[in-house]
């Protein structure tokens, strides 16, 4: 998908922060450059008939036929107007210059490497409240909200001090990603608990295959399932308390034990020799030639090995197994996030028009297409029903529809970059066991000590 630094879609590049803040004039109460035409039942937004619409989207690894088709739909239902799509790659460097100016597009999809900060452009009054969108009518169905077709978490990933100003349109999983066919003809079952992967791990190392594979140069992919396994143990309290920065949590009985069972990997050697340095391409293509049964990685795997991955392979995404069988959150339970930032910002010349976009954008038609094109599960619940899916997609649209609600994401990655890098540097000790899960615990719960204390810092509650 993107390069490894920006794969996160939650994680925000800082493009002149500086800059955009010296330049801040306030937000869409000031001077408001979009009139908003007649409300109708067909047109809840008061989007004008004849004004243009600029809309300027990421072209990354989704590609940007979608936002095109959704363009389209808007043509057809405003004739008189003219619609001008943009499909860029460095966003932040191509747009800062307009925001600052106060001249930007009307709909910008901000992603990709060099993507503009998204706090400053929050805190500078740069974006539209997006609740009138969420609360208006849903395309497909009038009855419905566009809030109410959206994935657990969406409206929470795009909320910075309790108002809505992005809403991604990708929802990203993550989980434990195995080859279908090789499990079949190994008669392998996939584990529902840690000890019974443990056991098969044993049961694979003696076919001569590698029971795991990682992506050594980037730690934070064995933390998902790490991170997974102790918010499973320590339900969405635990999930919270990370984040909030709260005392001791790293060193909680669940955190230690997710560790330990990562940890335990290493130790009984279960992990292929040489994948701590390996990059994500490399240990991901040792997978995909059938050298490991299993790799950490979120749901934009299959798109990104789509040309090296053997006919036949057909690769899936198990969840991360039951820590213990007193989790708290049930087995079915996955790490999630949305990805792809749509927003419309404050001085747009036809903002009212950006939001009917984006209520057009979040519809079943141009979502399915979406999914169909980019080989990735929109945001838009049951979007994929009745699409004939690649193995990759359909488990990872039944994950989705199997969590329901039992969706959990930390958020500290996005917020406390130090913390994250401190998290990352200690499993990569933990897993070539140059460290163990005690002193791990301690080296993680040091940096998250610090950032709580580093005023500095601006902190954020769930």
């Amino acid at each position: 998908m993107h390069t490894h630094p920006t794969r996160r879609g939650l994680l925000l590049g800082a493009v002149a922060a500086t800059a955009l803040s010296a330049c801040a004039t306030g937000g869409a109460d000031d001077d408001d450059k979009s009139a908003k035409g007649d409300t109708t039942a067909d047109n809840p937004l008061g989007a004008p008939a004849d004004a243009p619409l600029e809309v300027v989207v990421f072209k990354g690894g989704y590609g940007d036929q979608y936002a095109i088709e959704a363009g389209t739909v808007y043509q057809q239902r405003f004739p008189k107007a003219t619609v001008d799509h943009k499909g860029i790659q460095r966003v932040g460097e191509v747009l800062q210059p307009r925001f600052i100016s106060d001249d930007p597009p009307d709909v910008v999809d901000n992603s990709g490497a060099g993507r503009l900060d998204l706090v400053t452009l929050v805190s500078s009054g740069k974006l539209t409240d997006l609740t009138e969108l969420l609360d208006a009518p849903s395309l497909d169905d009038p009855a419905k909200t566009v809030r109410d077709t959206l994935m657990p978490g969406v409206v929470e990933d795009g909320t910075f001090d309790g108002k809505v100003f992005v809403l991604n349109y990708s929802s990203v999983l993550w989980g434990i990603w195995y080859s279908k066919s090789l499990f079949a003809k190994n008669g392998w079952t996939y584990p529902t608990t840690w000890a019974e992967m443990l056991t098969l791990c044993e049961q694979i190392k003696k076919t001569g295959v590698a029971p795991w594979t990682w992506q050594g140069k980037f730690p934070e992919y064995m933390n998902d399932p790490l991170m997974s396994l102790a918010a499973k143990a320590g339900g969405h309290d635990l999930v919270k308390s990370v984040d909030n920065l709260e005392p001791g949590i790293w060193k909680s009985p669940s955190m230690l034990a997710a560790a330990d069972a990562v940890y335990q990997l290493a130790v009984r050697g279960y992990i292929m020799a040489g994948s701590e340095a390996l990059s994500h391409t490399e240990a991901q293509n040792a997978w995909s030639k059938g050298q490991a049964a299993f790799i950490p990685c979120g749901s934009w795997l299959e798109g990104e090995q789509q040309q090296v991955t053997p006919a036949g392979f057909d690769m899936v995404l198990g969840t991360v197994p039951a820590l213990t069988g007193a989790d708290k959150l049930p087995a079915g339970a996955v790490m999630a996030a949305s990805s792809e930032s749509f927003l419309v910002p404050a001085k747009a010349g036809n903002a009212r028009g950006g939001l009917e976009y984006l209520r057009i954008l979040f519809s079943k038609k141009v979502a399915r297409g979406f999914a169909q094109n980019s080989k990735a599960l929109p945001v838009v619940g049951g979007a994929t029903d009745g699409l004939t899916l690649s193995s990759g997609l359909a488990s990872t649209a039944e994950t989705a529809k199997a969590a329901g609600a039992n969706m959990f994401g930390y958020r500290f990655r996005t917020w406390y970059p130090p913390l994250s890098k401190a998290l990352d540097d200690a499993t990569g000790e933990l897993l070539t066991k140059r460290t163990t899960p005690d002193k791990w615990a301690e080296r993680v719960q040091k940096a998250a000590d610090a950032v709580a204390a580093d005023s500095s810092v601006a902190k954020h509650k769930r």
